[in-house]
Parts: structure tokens; sequence; C-alpha cells
């Protein structure tokens, strides 16, 4: 990570924001055993926004979510949710939360109507506005024809929206969505999207932990980063882009056959401060990270002089996932595809 990260992490930890915050973490601190899952963790998440916590598998995500939502209790450290201390408020705090994992934890056995009245009566619900508040949430998140059949007839998809659905029972003010559309095909996983946007816009808060970069872009205003516990980087998206700085070029020649050997002719020219340069046939395009225009430059015309032939030539700020490699040195789930911007070729 670089120089520059570690400045901005500690200006950030030092004035955490003005906003009032849903989610206030400080110094939290997990051990399993000799491993330490959380390791001085601090974050905010304001009040009516989404946080992505990303990172790679065993990062500390989980465990994060664990701690805050009282299903652990941290080893030191202080955390407070919605105005409660999570180790000395546990019982209130319960009653703000709502909790969506990776897999879906409905009972199988009870059809979708049942799942979400039950819950509603665990959380004191009198009966009928428990049976009201389970009508309105099937019908919100479409499943009402499906209401009376068991959950063992549903879909992967339908699962994961009674799941949401059912930690939206009590009107939760912070809701935590741990890699909430893990295994979703591309379509359930939209639907997922609008429902948690729909949620922001009515004033909920939302930690939202994923390893995919479309699905932070799509949601989370603020990103954090942890791995192996610590949190590593923080900010915006396209402020943490621009942390990591440079652009990538993106060359398309008439002739996809010719790329390997255009990115050997770029390799062997030791173009100062250019790096090197990564051929996907499969895209029919040729990556070049540059940090200037004249290295911009510098490319073009060495493929010029070598007599290779370009059909389309654009730039584009990293994507998100470099981004995490460039932090966490880990390869993120699926890519989101930078917006190009072009340049005269």
């Amino acid at each position: 990570m670089g120089a520059g990260l570690l400045v901005d992490m500690e200006r950030i930890d030092k004035n955490p924001g003005s906003g009032r915050n849903a989610v206030e973490v400080r110094g939290l601190v997990k051990h399993y055993g000799e491993t330490k899952a959380l390791d001085g963790v601090d974050l905010d998440v304001r009040e009516g926004t989404v946080l992505g916590v990303l990172g790679p598998n065993g990062a500390g995500k989980t465990t994060l979510v664990r701690c805050l939502s009282t299903l652990i209790t941290p080893d030191a450290g202080h955390a407070v949710v919605a105005g409660y201390d999570v180790v000395k408020q546990p019982r209130q705090l319960r009653r703000t939360i709502g909790l969506t994992g990776q897999y879906a934890s409905v009972d199988e056995k009870l059809s979708g109507w049942e799942n979400l009245y039950m819950i509603g009566r665990l959380l004191d619900l009198p009966r009928k506005q428990a049976r009201a508040r389970a009508d309105e949430l099937l019908e919100r998140f479409s499943l009402t024809e499906a209401a009376r059949r068991a959950c063992m007839e549903y879909s992967g998809g339908m699962r994961r929206r009674l799941d949401l659905a059912a930690s939206m029972i009590g009107n939760p003010s912070v809701l935590y969505l741990d890699e909430p559309t893990t295994g979703l095909d591309p379509r359930t996983r939209n639907e997922v999207w609008d429902e948690v946007q729909r949620m922001v816009a009515e004033g909920a808060t939302v930690l939202l932990t994923t390893q995919y970069m479309e699905e932070a872009e799509q949601l989370a205003k603020e990103l954090t980063v942890i791995d192996r516990g610590k949190i590593i980087a923080r900010g915006g998206v396209d402020e943490l882009k621009a942390k990591v700085g440079g652009r990538t070029l993106h060359i398309r020649p008439s002739d996809p056959a010719e790329l390997p050997a255009m990115a050997q002719a770029i390799r062997e020219a030791g173009l100062d401060g250019v790096a090197g340069a990564q051929a996907v046939p499969d895209e029919g395009l040729l990556y070049v990270p540059i940090l200037s225009d004249e290295q911009l430059t510098a490319v073009i015309g060495l493929l010029g002089v070598r007599g290779f032939s370009l059909a389309h030539v654009s730039t584009a700020l990293p994507s998100l996932d470099e981004v995490f490699l460039a932090i966490t040195g880990d390869k993120a789930s699926p890519l989101s595809d930078p917006a190009p911007q072009e340049v005269a070729a």
C-alpha cells in the first residue's frame, strides 16, 4: 500500500466527519485462538448512507458484522450502533438492526409468510401487526404468489429476497448486508440492489460487505478496505482510484493476431515509466498502465513506428478491481468495467 494512503488514513481517523453517525467503531479487536480476526478496527457509517466494506476472503468482514450485530463479543475496543453500545446494551440494539448474511437463514419447512410472521412475533409485534407486516413485505419483495409455499420450494433468488424481507420486519434503522448477493444470477442481484437503494432512500443506514466490485460501486457512497483484520484504506470510489493513481491505456489493433507482438514490443522497448503491457486476446485488447500523457504518446508512437495498425485507443481510470488489487495484493471478484475516455489514435 502506498504511503499516500497511509497518510490519508491518519487524517481520516482523527477527523471522522461532520455528519451524525449511525455506526461508530473504535479499536475493535477479536481473536480466534492465536488468529487476530480484527486488529484495531475504526470506522464510521453516517446515517442514511451505505458503507461498503471490501476485503479478500478471511479479511475480517464477517467477523466485523458478527461483532456489530451482537452475535459475538469483541475482545477489545468500543462500538456504538444506533446509539447503543454493542457490548453493554445488546438487547436494545437487536431491536434496531437487521441482518442478511451470505446464506438464506429462513426455515425451509415453513412458508414464506409463516417465516415472516414468526419473526414478527419474536420481535414482540402484536399478532395483527405481524400479519400485516408479513403481507406488506411479501408484496414489496414480489413474493406474494409464493407466500403460502414451503421455502424448500423457493429458488435461490426467492430465498435471498425472503431473507432480506425478514431482516426488515422490525423496520431496522441499521441494516447489515454480509455479501448478500453471493451466488445470485445477475437479474436477481439487480433486484436486491434495487431494494437496498429503496431502503436507503427511506432512511435506513447500511453496512455492506462484498467482494463484488460492481456491487460496491452501485450501492456504496463510501468504501472501506479491510485486510488481515486491519482497515487499510477508505474513501469514495473516485477518491480511492485517484489515490492509486495512473490510467490504463486500452488499445484495439486492426488485426487481433498482432496483440502478442504488440505487447512484446512495448515490454522490450523499455519506455521510461511504462512498466509493461498485457494482451487479452479474448477481448481483442492490449492494456498498458501509464502515468502521463507523455507515456501515452510514447506508446502510440512506438507501435506506429513498428508498423502496427490501431483500430481504437482509449484511456480509463483504474477499475475498482485494480484499486483493490493495488491496495491488498489480492484479486477481487468479478470486474466492473471502467468507463473509457476516447483519445485520438
